[in-house]
């Protein structure tokens, strides 16, 4: 079986305060840097995680796929 054009996911948690989310929505943060339940460390751009915001900041588990270039497909969130 060719899995070389399957999507891959990771699963992480994220704990993003309000206040440091402002520093991704004033730009001078514009990359998340997150460590997988596996302990891989992940980046992918601020504006990936926008609809995720509320007024406390950004809490919770979530799930990445890319492709197999790295490329970010989808962020979720997990119940």
């Amino acid at each position: 079986m060719n899995t070389k054009n399957c999507p891959s996911s990771i699963r992480f948690r994220l704990a993003i305060s309000a206040e440091e989310y402002l520093a991704y929505y004033q730009g001078s943060a514009q990359v998340v840097v997150a460590h997988s339940e596996d302990n891989k460390t992940i980046r992918f751009p601020a504006s990936a995680i926008r609809q995720f915001v509320t007024h406390d900041g950004v809490f919770g588990d979530f799930e990445i796929t890319f492709d197999e270039n790295n490329k970010l497909i989808a962020i979720q969130s997990i119940d």
